[in-house]
């Protein structure tokens, strides 16, 4: 036996848990120590350096600054992380004031419309890579505010995998490209992955998350978006409340399923990017509102988690949102490069009135965003980008460097000084003021024993599902884990997910062919049983119906009826929603009455993947003659097992038969259109579901 098959067989009886349940791996045999880039020997990886085991995170860490700016720096210019962006122009307006509990104007004066920037990405991808990979996606929001630049930098999911960022470069090195092969691309199918999270428990309870159909939404328009971490509103007698933020789509959630995602991603890798660009071209602007849950120190101290663990979130069940305003997006960029690509968002750009807590992980960020900026956007200076560029007054003793944009005046450029009249001064009243917690212990290395329960919230979000959503997380980690090479690999993750349920692993293990491969996995606290369910934590039972810009695709061939096209296009018009005419050729097709049908789509480049419901308008001698082309009986069949609504003439049926559809309560024949829009507007037709596709 080989060392390093020896060293992987044997991975378990190296871990050492830590207080907050974290494991360690220690050097030893063909181990050698961890050192940083100057050979000093590294004793806890796991843990930054932090004033007691809940209290903030220290400068003086060198270890944490050291991995953190080596990893800021590993991509010039594309970044390293959120490659894959794609961005829009809008406004933030206030509805409800949160006076007296912040002193930021941005939310206390109700009406005002503030310019924003929002930016949506995928995160493990290069530029290059598709738009619909199964993944995180980034939520990120620059508000100009009258204060000064304000930053909301989250994720359309609200928990993450790791609790301290001191292993955010492990994390995305084990998630990005394997080093030593450059591949596989925009995935986390693949050993490096699966080898990291199944030695890293905290990391389960984001695993569902990613696992479910959040990690592949229809659009950007149609996902949530979250601030992930506990922050602070200060008011003008300097109390503070926490806060967590929340984005929610007017137009509800909606996802793909995976082969459709697999597909689209050969039909169009610009899905997304291609969807927001051409709703807020038509002027269908996408819309989100904004919820808070706040909540004090007592709340904080009584809940059954640590509100500082980026791992867990607070049901809305347990404390509602309060609706504060509304985001818009109205405007396309002007220049991809300029903007989209340039901007730079950063979790310290905040204002008078939002301030910090010592989450382990937020900490971290506050220090590698700025790090990056520095190194992918040339200098000190990517704030004078007009992208980056506050829209209110801006003076500072900040000088020169490169790339500098400003024609700063003057003899002064220092503080205190004498020389000048008009030189810049703090203003204690106005200005930015940390809120003064009380902080007080030893300097330690550890994890909170508070952060140590890391498979209660993921049996909880499992459970939450609809039984479609649940079958989608089971069938994910089989794909997932099926494409993982190494055994032991796959056997410690069904460790993990038997930690979280028995049930989940047998599904899981199933699916593998491997039932006698779930070993337990040690875990320092076991999984509750007792925590509610949340509906808000569900796709499906939070859906709103409704045909809404969503997109309907009428495939036709010659012979097609003119009229009844007409009538289609005036009912789905009608709806709120699209229609586009997908042919054989994209010249169009001749209808029965000598007419032109114009096409869209040419059936090849047209796939019903790309429609969110499908009608197949054919007469008789069409749809025999389509039944024989391989791209129709595709695209009628992908319908089908996609689970969308399918409307036909009473003539399509041999195209039908032929790309075996079978009837249901999804599939109207004839030209009832009111019936068929009623039935698409209601989403998916789940109950086809096992007919079409395995479920382990």
């Amino acid at each position: 036996m080989s060392k390093t098959k020896k060293s992987v067989r044997n991975v378990a009886a190296e871990y050492q848990a830590g207080a907050g349940g974290e494991f360690h791996q220690t050097a030893d045999g063909t181990h050698p120590q961890l050192t940083n880039q100057r050979g000093l020997v590294v004793g806890d990886d796991e843990n930054s350096l932090k004033v007691g085991e809940r209290g903030p995170v220290l400068l003086e860490d060198h270890l944490l600054v050291e991995k953190t700016q080596h990893f800021d720096h590993e991509r010039i210019p594309e970044r390293v992380v959120h490659a894959r962006g794609f961005g829009a122009k809008g406004y933030f307006e206030l509805t409800h004031s949160l006076s007296g509990i912040t002193k930021a104007r941005v939310l206390t004066k109700v009406g005002v419309k503030t310019p924003v920037f929002t930016r949506f990405s995928t995160v493990a991808g290069n530029m290059g890579s598709a738009d619909t990979a199964r993944d995180v996606r980034g939520f990120a929001v620059k508000m100009y505010t009258d204060q000064g630049n304000w930053d909301i930098v989250g994720n359309n999911i609200p928990v993450f995998f790791i609790q301290d960022s001191i292993k955010f470069t492990d994390l995305i090195h084990a998630a990005k490209q394997e080093p030593d092969r450059g591949f596989p691309q925009a995935q986390t199918a693949h050993d490096t992955f699966w080898d990291f999270v199944s030695l890293v428990p905290e990391s389960t309870h984001m695993l569902m998350w990613i696992m479910s159909d959040r990690a592949i939404p229809r659009s950007f328009r149609m996902m949530e978006g979250f601030g992930v971490h506990t922050f602070r509103l200060v008011n003008e007698a300097g109390d503070s409340t926490y806060v967590k933020f929340h984005w929610r789509p007017k137009l509800g959630m909606a996802s793909v399923i995976w082969d459709e995602a697999l597909k689209i991603s050969g039909a169009d890798p610009d899905f997304h990017r291609r969807d927001l660009w051409n709703a807020i071209n038509e002027g269908n602007f996408p819309e989100w509102e904004l919820g808070v849950q706040l909540f004090n120190e007592e709340f904080a101290n009584k809940f059954e988690f640590d509100v500082l663990d980026a791992t867990k979130l607070i049901p809305e069940e347990t404390l509602p949102l309060k609706i504060i305003g509304r985001l818009v997006l109205d405007q396309n960029v002007e220049n991809y490069f300029a903007e989209t690509e340039q901007v730079a968002f950063a979790t310290t750009d905040v204002v008078p009135g939002i301030d910090f807590t010592n989450d382990p992980l937020l900490q971290g960020r506050n220090l590698s965003y700025i790090d990056t900026q520095l190194s992918r956007l040339g200098g000190p200076n990517y704030e004078q980008i007009p992208v980056n560029a506050p829209r209110c007054p801006m003076a500072n003793m900040q000088r020169d460097g490169h790339m500098t944009m400003i024609q700063q005046k003057g003899r002064v450029s220092y503080s205190p000084s004498s020389l000048e009249t008009d030189s810049p001064r703090q203003d204690p009243r106005n200005g930015f003021t940390t809120f003064p917690a009380s902080e007080g212990g030893d300097k330690l290395r550890v994890r909170a024993e508070s952060f140590s329960d890391h498979f209660s919230q993921a049996l909880m979000f499992f459970n939450s599902q609809t039984e479609p959503e649940q079958n989608h997380i089971i069938s994910a980690f089989i794909f997932e884990l099926s494409k993982v090479e190494t055994r032991s690999v796959r056997t410690r993750m069904l460790g993990q997910l038997a930690n979280v349920s028995p049930e989940i692993a047998q599904r899981v293990a199933n699916g593998l062919g491997m039932l006698d491969a779930i070993k337990a996995v040690p875990a320092k606290v076991p999984v509750r049983t007792d925590l509610p369910t949340s509906d808000a934590l569900s796709i499906l039972k939070k859906a709103v119906p409704g045909l809404k810009t969503k997109v309907i695709g009428c495939l036709v061939e010659d012979g097609s009826d003119a009229k009844t096209i007409l009538a289609l296009k005036k009912a789905v018009t009608a709806a709120g929603a699209n229609l586009k005419i997908v042919a054989p050729k994209i010249g169009g097709a001749n209808a029965s009455d000598g007419t032109t049908i114009e096409a869209d789509f040419q059936l090849a480049g047209g796939s019903s993947v790309l429609f969110d419901a499908v009608y197949v308008l054919l007469s008789k001698e069409g749809a025999t003659k389509l039944s024989r082309e391989g791209a129709a009986v595709a695209w009628v069949h992908d319908a089908f097992v996609h689970l969308k609504v399918m409307g036909a003439s009473a003539a399509a049926k041999p195209l039908l038969d032929a790309a075996g559809v079978i009837k249901d309560d999804g599939l109207v024949i004839g030209d009832d259109h009111k019936a068929y829009l009623k039935r698409a507007s209601q989403g998916r037709i789940w109950s086809r579901e096992p007919g079409v596709c395995s479920v382990f």
